[in-house]
């Protein structure tokens, strides 16, 4: 996921985190200025969902405003075959006992 706070605060004409702040505040959202400067400076491992519909409301925007998808480096590209949901996957579902030698079955053990 690309974090695009900046971009979407530029595009309101607030260039500081204090000035974010602010706007946050105006709505009732009242992080503290660290997690703001955080949230400025870098990507969010984790956001709550709350902040995120207040921190909308704040800038007037949607979430796909903040939040942009990008494909993951070096990921598999989906099959083009569409399968329905829950169809089986190709290949065994449940593994499968390994098959002994011709020793046949096993030995018992030591008394």
């Amino acid at each position: 996921m690309k974090w695009n706070l900046r971009m979407v605060a530029a595009q309101r004409d607030l260039w500081r985190p204090t000035e974010v702040l602010a706007a946050f505040q105006q709505v009732g959202f009242n992080p503290s200025l660290s997690k703001v400067a955080a949230l400025w400076n870098g990507t969010p491992v984790t956001v709550r969902l709350d902040d995120l519909d207040k921190m909308c409301a704040a800038l007037g925007c949607e979430v796909a405003d903040l939040l942009q998808a990008e494909p993951l480096s070096g990921a598999v590209a989906p099959q083009s075959q569409e399968r329905a949901v829950g169809g089986a996957e190709p290949g065994p579902v449940r593994p499968v006992p390994r098959t002994r030698g011709a020793g046949g079955p096993r030995s018992l053990p030591p008394s």
